[in-house]
């Protein structure tokens, strides 16, 4: 954060003319986020069994949006929105829904699955990224090599799920492939809430008021989903689970996703997007490490063929590189 500050990184909407490559500042702070967001899996998949999954993520998001809104008064951001552009306040509404509907998939999926199968459901975000941002920002359109890549990653994610079906991770977790689907929705989910950052006047409000309106529009939902779903509350928890929810909520729904906020502001989308797909990879580790999940063949083949082909859908074509 403090290298994200001596950046730039301020209250300013974001420019109309990001950065068009990434720079070491950039590359630090995605890649320190990635380790966090792989650990952060891992805590929520250990939580779950003392922390009902909806209200963990509820109980962290009110930290955060707590965090946040003192971040922006100590920054000067205006909490009202009487100086936003016309337009921001319903797009941001629509960012909010989004980024809670992926939270929901997430802490909801964890339960049937292993936390590195639904991290590489979920960090497929970038995939989605690179099809539909193209649609509102012609910029980013996709040429040669890049859809062999978009062809490359529909096959990993298959192989992936099919293994979720048919493999041996079906008998310790019969319900495997809810797990898959939910973390696939909510890459989904997280691609269109970026194509909305992007896309819609809310790319004009300063990235800490973007991130306040996805934790408070969390924090306001997610609690009736938990109530639906019927799990307990409550707040008698062990220190290990309060750690867990203090860091989850302060380094990543605070810290990392203010980064990320930031990130999204000064450089491509595409550019950054392809970065995450380190996240599978640490949570693979952290998983293998700590809960003893299996690394399988197949699972790694799934994550080569997935992350080779965002790799190609964000490579630059030969033309580009001419004319740089």
């Amino acid at each position: 954060m403090q290298a994200a500050r001596a950046q730039g990184f301020d209250n300013r909407p974001m420019s109309s003319s990001p950065k068009p490559h990434l720079d070491a500042v950039a590359i630090a702070i995605l890649l320190g986020c990635c380790l966090f967001w792989g650990l952060q899996q891992v805590l929520v998949k250990t939580t779950v069994a003392e922390v009902p999954p909806v209200f963990q993520a509820f109980v962290r998001f009110a930290i955060a949006t707590v965090a946040i809104a003192a971040w922006c008064l100590w920054r000067g951001v205006p909490l009202r929105g009487a100086r936003e552009p016309s337009g921001a306040w319903g797009a941001g509404l629509l960012a909010g829904a989004l980024f809670a509907g992926e939270f929901a998939c997430l802490y909801t999926g964890i339960q049937y699955t292993t936390a590195s199968r639904i991290t590489l459901f979920v960090y497929c975000a970038p995939f989605w990224v690179a099809l539909l941002l193209p649609r509102f920002i012609p910029g980013e359109r996709l040429a040669g090599a890049q859809w062999l890549g978009l062809a490359g990653a529909f096959c990993g994610v298959a192989l992936a799920l099919s293994y979720s079906l048919l493999g041996p991770t079906s008998a310790s977790h019969p319900l495997g492939w809810l797990g898959d689907a939910l973390g696939l929705l909510g890459g989904l989910l997280w691609a269109l809430t970026t194509v909305v950052i992007r896309s819609t006047p809310f790319a004009r409000v300063a990235p800490e008021k973007q991130l306040l309106y996805q934790v408070a529009m969390s924090t306001a939902t997610l609690p009736l989903l938990s109530l639906a779903l019927g799990e307990t509350w409550s707040l008698q928890l062990s220190t290990f689970a309060w750690v867990s929810i203090a860091l989850q909520a302060l380094v990543g729904a605070f810290i990392s996703y203010l980064a990320w906020m930031w990130m999204l502001a000064h450089y491509p989308a595409t550019k950054i997007s392809v970065f995450v797909f380190l996240t599978p990879v640490f949570a693979l580790l952290f998983g293998a490490g700590w809960l003893g999940e299996p690394v399988t063949a197949t699972l790694v083949g799934a994550l080569a063929l997935v992350a080779t082909g965002i790799v190609l859908v964000n490579r630059r074509p030969a033309s580009q590189l001419q004319t740089k």
